[in-house]
Formats: structure tokens, C-alpha cells, sequence
């Protein structure tokens, strides 16, 4: 259920977008991260960051998108985020005690520090590669194509792509994160036999 609405805003612009257009489905999506937010707060009295950072990332280049009539602004939103989680997740690889991959997941799940570290940056080249596919697909691909057919590429991708690559990585990350939980079970068992 909260996979569902964290993705409420990119689901409603895809389909907004099919339906409408562009600039319909970014005003869409505008009105649900605000909603979104809202809900969150009224609901729970508390927003998760990510939200807030999305929810302003939004309506500022969403906003711009409208304002100006220009869809590059929007194509930006994609990047701007994933860059954002990426520069977070380096600078607490240095800042802290723990790094975000471990306070995030750490109180259920047991595994070395280096184990957290290379999650931790693994995850930060994971979100940096997807800002820059985001680039290479919204800007550069398909050169020859009318903006129409480039745009229907991207929103695609965004929607398909983004969603896709980031399912495959999270679950290769719990299998990654699994086989060194069963390493760091067995050790204290072999240590003791």
C-alpha cells in the first residue's frame, strides 16, 4: 500500500499524459504530490522527506513547465531527484556514524559495516546512473524523431524504465544484503563449532 502511494503522483501523470497530454499531466502531478502531502500530514501529522523534496521539486520545475510552456523543465524533475538521493546517500557515507543505507535499514537488518558501506554507494551509483539515463532519453535520444514521438519515449521510459530499473536493483540489493545476513549468522556458529 505505501509502494502505491509513493508512486501516486508518477502514476496519475502517466495517465494523465496518455490521456491529456504533457501539459495536463503535469499539472496533475503537481495537484497530487500536494495532495499527497497534505494527506500525509492530516492523516499521520508527519511528512517523509522524500515527499517534501518531491513535492517541491514538482512545483518548481512543473511549474516552470507551465508557465513557460516549455516541457524541458519537467524532463529535469527525474534527474534533479535521483542526483539529490545520490548526493545525500555520498555525503553520509563521510558524515555520521552511520551511513543513510544503515539508518535506514539497519534496525532490521544485521550486517557488517563494509557490508553497509558498499549498499550505501552502490545505491548512490545506482540513482546517479538513473539521472543521467533520465538525461540521455529526455535529451538526446531519438534526435531525429518529431518532439511528439521523443516525448512519448520519455514519458515511457520515466514510467516504465525508471519503475522497471528500479525494481530490479532493490531486489537484487535485498539478495545482495541476504547473503551476507546468512554470512554474518553461520559466522558466530562456525566460530563456536
Amino acid at each position: 500500500m505505501k509502494l502505491l502511494f509513493d508512486f501516486f503522483p508518477i502514476l496519475l501523470f502517466f495517465v494523465a499524459y496518455k490521456l491529456f497530454g504533457i501539459y495536463a499531466a503535469t499539472a496533475t502531478a503537481i495537484a497530487a504530490s500536494i495532495a499527497q502531502v497534505g494527506y500525509s500530514w492530516l492523516r499521520h501529522r508527519r511528512v517523509e522527506t522524500m515527499h517534501w523534496v518531491s513535492m517541491g521539486l514538482i512545483v518548481v520545475l512543473g511549474g516552470a513547465t507551465l508557465i513557460f510552456h516549455d516541457i524541458d523543465f519537467i524532463k529535469w524533475k527525474v534527474t534533479a531527484i535521483n542526483w539529490l538521493f545520490a548526493a545525500v546517500l555520498l555525503g553520509s557515507h563521510w558524515f555520521g556514524q552511520r551511513n543513510v543505507s544503515e539508518r535506514m535499514l539497519g534496525a532490521s537488518i544485521t550486517v557488517a559495516p563494509t557490508v553497509w558501506r558498499r549498499v550505501n554507494i552502490m545505491t548512490a551509483a545506482f540513482f546517479f546512473i538513473t539521472g543521467v539515463l533520465n538525461l540521455y532519453v529526455a535529451f538526446f535520444y531519438g534526435p531525429g524523431l518529431d518532439p511528439k514521438t521523443r516525448t512519448d519515449i520519455w514519458v515511457n521510459f520515466k514510467f516504465y524504465g525508471i519503475l522497471g530499473l528500479n525494481l530490479v536493483f532493490f531486489v537484487a540489493l535485498v539478495f545482495y544484503l541476504a547473503r551476507h545476513m546468512e554470512q554474518a549468522d553461520e559466522a558466530p556458529e562456525n566460530e563456536a563449532g
